[in-house]
């Protein structure tokens, strides 16, 4: 029990954290995944992205929860990285966190995205992070449902949606 009150406690400082900085800055490395990678310069990226998402998927930040478009959505469909549009998660495996971010169990594949430790806001967290082209997507959590027990904690505005036909 007392496990479980540390994880919604840590939703909840997480939560509170973004919604007090909303743009919260996170270090990033370069991330090295199979397949041909995409590289552009920082102005080459602002070309094509919108000033938050630019700041969200090139600088680490977090979009305010219950704020994105894919917090609540119902659609089926596949989400796709909103830089490169490597697809990313499947709406069969979003569910309702109750943390107002989409939330995955799992990606559409394994090596469609990569992890990296994150330190930042006085916790420790695991950064998911595109495969492709290194777009900062949000966390991962062990505190989803069964059977995969993951999180993953995403920011609406690193996603495009492709509904099935």
């Amino acid at each position: 029990m007392a496990g479980r009150k540390a994880i919604v406690i840590g939703v909840l400082l997480a939560a509170l954290a973004a919604a007090s900085v909303c743009v919260a800055q996170v270090t990033r490395r370069d991330s090295s995944a199979m397949g041909k990678k995409i590289v552009k310069s920082d102005e080459e990226w602002k070309k094509i992205l919108t000033p938050e998402q630019y700041e969200v998927t090139r600088k680490g930040g977090t979009e305010c929860a219950f704020t994105g478009a894919y917090w609540d959505a119902h659609g089926e469909g596949i989400y796709r990285c909103v830089c490169c549009g490597n697809d990313l998660f499947d709406s069969r495996k979003k569910f309702n966190s109750g943390t107002g971010w989409p939330s995955f169990t799992a990606p559409v594949v394994r090596g469609n995205v990569e992890f990296k430790e994150d330190t930042s806001l006085f916790m420790k967290r695991t950064e998911v992070l595109c495969a492709r082209c290194g777009a900062h997507l949000g966390h991962i959590f062990e505190d989803g449902p069964p059977p995969e027990g993951l999180r993953y904690c995403i920011n609406s505005v690193a996603l495009s949606f492709v509904p099935a036909k």
